[in-house]
């Protein structure tokens, strides 16, 4: 007699190539108008389900899982980050959780180089000006912004996403120095040309730009505080692709309306998708909707991630993503 399929629910809508195989494989629910589930509805899908399929706004907090039904024993998260669910009370359930890591590596770190260019040299602010018929014509001194070919770029987090900012910052003519947990292999720093620094203060104190990219943990939250922006010089730029709770957003917009920093570039807010309103008035900052992994190719290859953890972990095998701890 043929095993019963699992009962996958799937909490948004996915690239349809995707929601496609899922239906084939398993009894897959799905969300088709990408409402975004409350967390009454978080908690009857996971009573419901043998897998839960969450994306990174969903939070699977406690309150979730210690009310999930006794079938729940994976939750395959679209996303890289697990911020969003609680790992202590997953592994108190027996509930297994896994990511998509390592697919939008590349589609992060255009972002991020894209948002550096867009803070520098001012993309945001001209290209309102042309839309809003403001624009009367060159000038030698208008709109100036800042070279960053020769200028220190600052990484924190030297993981997948940071090392790959840093391959492109030299393409850039950038000098890479990094703050990590742990420092990398001393061959990838002879590649990058790249500067450990043991101390984050030091290294924000002497750099012109800082890219945020490593994962939001409790260790991480508010990594950036106010006293560490503060160690900024007023030249600085700080591009965030991560999360936004590494960074203390109101003092980070105070100091921008100060004018004790040059700029931002934000994709990522920590009330997102609230958005500080001291930011959205502001010339020198760059706010995008949380848009650094949202390639085609690489929403897809999330998708195919997820399924094979999925098909993996019902088979009786270890899934390849299984999230141990987040670390950067």
């Amino acid at each position: 007699m043929p095993q019963a399929k699992p009962l996958v629910v799937v909490t948004r809508k996915l690239p349809e190539v995707i929601e496609i195989r899922m239906m084939e494989l398993f009894d897959t629910r799905l969300n088709r108008d990408d409402k975004p589930l409350s967390q009454a509805e978080l908690i009857e899908a996971a009573r419901q389900a043998d897998v839960l399929v969450p994306t990174v706004t969903d939070r699977i907090d406690k309150a979730v899982l210690t009310q999930a039904g006794q079938r729940l024993r994976l939750i395959a998260n679209f996303g890289t980050g697990v911020d969003n669910v609680d790992l202590a009370a997953a592994r108190e359930r027996g509930v297994t959780v896994t990511n998509t890591p390592g697919v939008l590596t590349e589609d992060t770190a255009d972002m991020t180089m894209a948002l550096i260019l867009a803070s520098a040299r001012r993309l945001a602010e001209g290209e309102r000006v042309v839309r809003g018929g403001e624009w009367q014509g060159w000038s030698p001194t208008w709109m100036l912004g800042h070279r960053i070919s020769g200028k220190r770029l600052g990484i924190i987090g030297m993981g997948r996403i940071g090392t790959a900012v840093a391959r492109r910052a030299r393409g850039f003519g950038l000098s890479v120095h990094y703050f990590n947990r742990r420092r990398v292999h001393e061959s990838l720093e002879r590649e990058l040309e790249a500067t450990y620094w043991e101390s984050l203060d030091q290294m924000l104190a002497h750099v012109d730009i800082v890219s945020v990219n490593c994962p939001h943990t409790p260790a991480t939250y508010h990594l950036l505080s106010a006293r560490r922006l503060k160690l900024l010089q007023p030249q600085a730029y700080v591009v965030n692709t991560s999360r936004g709770e590494v960074i203390d957003e109101e003092a980070l917009a105070e100091m921008l309306i100060a004018g004790e920093i040059a700029g931002v570039g934000l994709d990522v807010f920590e009330r997102e998708p609230a958005i500080n309103p001291k930011l959205l008035g502001l010339d020198n900052a760059v706010l995008l909707p949380h848009m650094g992994s949202a390639t085609i190719e690489g929403r897809v290859d999330m998708g195919e991630k997820v399924i094979i953890n999925i098909k993996t972990f019902v088979d009786g095998h270890t899934p390849p993503d299984r999230v141990i701890e987040a670390m950067f």
